[in-house]
């Protein structure tokens, strides 16, 4: 199935999606659900906002004006239309690794340069060039920075008493650590507990109640009810303002710009994908598209918005995105509300702020690299094929014990080079000319007008490499089937090739297909294709395999007229 598109004009690329929305028609009913959805997204954002930023060195005040002033930025701006800005877990490690190196003002200058690098990337239309970031790299960094954030909240968790300042680096940090060990305040470590305790119960059992909210007062209620011997927000910060700080320009003198500048564009690095993903993520749960430009356009918006109020790097957050998704939101105006409730929070709270343990937020942000650790795609990936655990397994190493925008790199490096050589494996001489196996031979099968216009069952043909760089494009094809099939039949027996990100894709798709309650049927999948898709859980009745493609349509038929 092919078809010309026209090249999209500037305004269909970088329109807010909020204007969309409004155009579409906004009435009481969707401000309704966007009021209800924005509270609960700013409840579950309160303590975690200041938690991040507590992790990333600075005080917690400053992760509340980068989650009030970045996430309604990003919201109004934005080309998705649920998603929510704010601090990211995903950033601890550089941003404190910047607060050490150039100090807060370092940190601030970054993040507005970074802003204006998101801006670039995002008016010069890179923002697609993103998605060719191959699946082991995207997996292997968000696992090596759970590590990282798991490992930077054992001091807090269980309480310890170091002799200098934690080390940075994750070796000489176990090693502080270990001879703490004999400092462990039991009290501390007991809140930490029930905090884990109350938030994973709570998931299981009551999974639409503000769990972080709840084990955070339950926490700071017990310690101050007992008198318990604990560090809290006030004992180490002093407390937070009870209002955002008037804007003002960061150091902008060329020394300081030079100095952070590869910090900024780690930032806009990190920032570009973890954002993207995001709103992938948002794709996949409301069969929506975002705007990819637009929406690195906004965070760049929303980055600069943020250095000017004293706040940090801003990104979508995928946990609070889908949050967002699940209490029923219907656009943008639930995000800037969420940014408005946290405002207002902070307006009134501030001074109960204090008396928060830090043990407690500890305990969120542990749970939090838990849920960040794909454990599940990390050993699929190491069962999958030697390339793709190679790949994986250089970009988690490299962010845990080296640097995350060098895991990056080189995870991404090596990716292009492994896809290079198994492209070349694609190349064979026949009759004395070199062809390729993608190209389309004399024996295409035809799609005749019956198929193509049966709305039961839908026919889908891919071919040629089906790799990570083109995913995204298959993905958003997919995504594009218009009506309510029964079944879809896809062949992929001209697929030369196929790979870990383009296995997602497709269990992506699956998974969607089957909560429309409709069959998919896959055709010319051969034996090391269907290894590599049962590796990522597509297997018999979520996926059937056929050989022959008339098979498969005969079968879908069948089901679909049954």
């Amino acid at each position: 199935m092919q078809a010309r598109a026209t090249r999209p004009g500037f305004t269909a690329l970088f329109t807010p999606k909020l204007l969309t929305v409004l155009r579409e028609g906004y009435g009481p009913g969707a401000l309704k659900a966007d009021i209800v959805a924005g509270l609960t997204v700013a409840i579950i954002a309160l303590p975690l906002s200041m938690a991040i930023a507590i992790a990333s060195g600075v005080g917690p005040e400053r992760g509340l004006y980068t989650a009030i002033v970045g996430g309604f930025l990003v919201s109004a701006l934005g080309g998705s239309r649920f998603q929510i800005g704010g601090p990211a877990g995903a950033f601890i490690v550089l941003v404190f690794a910047t607060v050490q190196a150039h100090g807060t003002d370092g940190l601030i200058l970054a993040t507005f340069l970074s802003g204006f690098i998101l801006l670039a990337i995002g008016l010069l239309r890179l923002g697609t060039f993103i998605k060719y970031v191959p699946y082991p790299v995207t997996v292997g960094f968000t696992s090596g920075i759970a590590v990282i954030i798991l490992t930077s909240q054992l001091k807090d968790f269980f309480g310890l008493t170091l002799r200098g300042t934690e080390p940075g680096p994750f070796i000489p940090k176990l090693q502080a650590l270990a001879e703490a060990a004999p400092t462990v305040n039991a009290a501390a470590l007991l809140l930490a507990l029930g905090s884990v305790a109350v938030i994973v119960g709570l998931r299981r059992w009551r999974p639409h109640w503000p769990g972080f909210l709840i084990a955070v007062v339950a926490a700071t209620l017990v310690a101050w009810a007992l008198g318990l011997p604990v560090e809290t927000i006030g004992s180490r910060f002093g407390g937070i303002p009870q209002m955002l700080p008037a804007p003002q320009l960061p150091d902008l003198s060329t020394d300081k710009i030079v100095a952070v500048l590869p910090a900024a564009f780690s930032f806009a690095l990190l920032g570009g994908i973890e954002s993207l993903l995001s709103a992938v993520v948002a794709d996949s749960m409301t069969g929506r598209r975002h705007r990819s430009n637009s929406e690195l356009v906004a965070q760049g918006a929303a980055n600069i918005g943020s250095a000017l109020f004293g706040g940090f790097c801003v990104t979508g957050t995928i946990a609070r995105t889908a949050a967002n998704v699940r209490a029923g939101a219907r656009g943008p105006v639930s995000g800037m509300l969420h940014s408005l409730f946290l405002l207002a929070f902070m307006l009134v709270a501030a001074p109960l702020a204090r008396f928060i343990p830090l043990s407690a937020l500890a305990a969120i942000l542990a749970v939090v690299a838990w849920n960040m650790a794909e454990k599940h795609q990390f050993a699929a990936l190491l069962r999958s094929s030697w390339g793709d655990a190679i790949v994986l397994l250089v970009t988690f190493l490299l962010v845990v014990f080296r640097d995350l925008t060098e895991g990056i790199l080189v995870g991404f490096g090596l990716g292009a080079l492994l896809f290079l050589h198994r492209m070349s494996e694609a190349v064979r001489v026949e009759h004395g000319v070199a062809s390729l196996r993608d190209q389309p031979d004399n024996g295409e099968r035809p799609y005749n007008a019956e198929t193509a216009t049966d709305n039961d069952v839908v026919v889908y043909r891919i071919a040629g490499a089906f790799f990570f760089g083109a995913a995204a494009a298959v993905g958003a094809a997919l995504d594009r089937i218009g009506g309510q099939p029964k079944a879809y039949v896809i062949d992929i027996g001209s697929v030369s090739f196929l790979d870990s990100t383009a296995a997602a894709t497709i269990e992506g798709f699956v998974r969607k297909a089957r909560q429309q309650r409709a069959n998919v049927y896959l055709v010319g999948a051969n034996q090391p294709v269907r290894r590599l898709l049962r590796t990522h859980g597509l297997k018999p009745p979520a996926l059937r395999f056929y050989t022959r493609f008339d098979d498969a349509l005969a079968a879908a038929r069948r089901d679909a007229s049954g």
